[in-house]
């Protein structure tokens, strides 16, 4: 992977994180056109998504800071201690896929298109009903909720399941707020990317491999772009999510994953 697919991909990457269209379903379609498809997939995904969750804890680090305040600067229970064990029950599912079926997931980057479009339908869809779903309007998101939010993250470690698009969509058919369900959704990502990222790095200094299936140059432009694109999308973007119709994004999932697809197939 040359430094300037590293650039197009580390764009796309930080522009789409933020939106529930599936960034990692864009990297495999961009990895594909770029002819970069058998780079390490995964490591590359790795790199660049914990550059996304920098840019997240860069932009919303008023409410990341408020939520270490009231957690650690008092015994007692408190609104940010039941915030931030609600996070840590969301990580649940995923941590169960990330221990015991590690394998599973990397060998699915890189499979090909046809499952990231067909991922990518799937995502329309679960727009689609939250879109049409009659919300309750719950004011604070539940225990429970929060685990099955954390289901929804868990699946959408496939390529083209949007990790956003899976929580929000889970979180309003649940019943919650579009605007307490997007914070809640980009900052449960936080720590298992980041563990994630951390994890896949030990591997490749301990396996002797660190730059040589992707030069570390490239690697680091490709961290840096999708740091500097995130912390611009993460700006304008969570609005948007939160003001927007989801229909518009199924429309745009759905013609995203037909187009990778037929593009798998010819």
């Amino acid at each position: 992977m040359s430094w300037f697919e590293a650039l197009i991909l580390g764009l796309v990457q930080g522009l789409t994180e933020f939106l529930p269209v599936s960034s990692s379903g864009h990297l495999e379609i961009g990895q594909a056109l770029l002819g970069s498809a058998g780079d390490s997939n995964l490591t590359f995904a790795v790199v660049v998504h914990a550059a996304t969750v920098l840019s997240t804890i860069v932009i919303l680090r008023k409410e990341i800071a408020g939520l270490f305040k009231g957690t650690f600067s008092t015994w007692q229970w408190n609104p940010e201690k039941t915030y931030v064990a609600k996070i840590l029950v969301s990580m649940i599912p995923v941590m169960i896929v990330g221990l015991f079926f590690k394998d599973e997931v990397e060998a699915m980057f890189g499979s090909g298109l046809l499952l990231v479009g067909c991922c990518l339908v799937v995502t329309a869809i679960l727009l689609t009903f939250a879109y049409f779903a009659k919300p309750r309007k719950k004011e604070t998101i539940s225990y429970l909720d929060a685990f099955i939010i954390g289901i929804g993250q868990a699946c959408a470690v496939l390529p083209g399941l949007s990790r956003s698009g899976t929580t929000i969509a889970t979180g309003l058919i649940l019943g919650n707020r579009k605007e307490t369900i997007a914070q809640f959704s980009f900052l449960m990502v936080l720590i298992p990317i980041l563990g994630e990222a951390l994890l896949e790095t030990i591997d490749l200094i301990q396996g002797g491999s660190l730059g040589l299936a992707i030069p570390v140059s490239s690697l680091l432009v490709g961290f840096f772009s999708a740091f500097i694109a995130g912390c611009f999308a993460c700006r304008f973007m969570i609005d948007l999510v939160k003001k927007g119709k989801l229909i518009y994004f199924a429309i745009y999932c759905v013609l995203a994953g037909a187009f990778a697809i037929i593009y798998s197939l010819v």
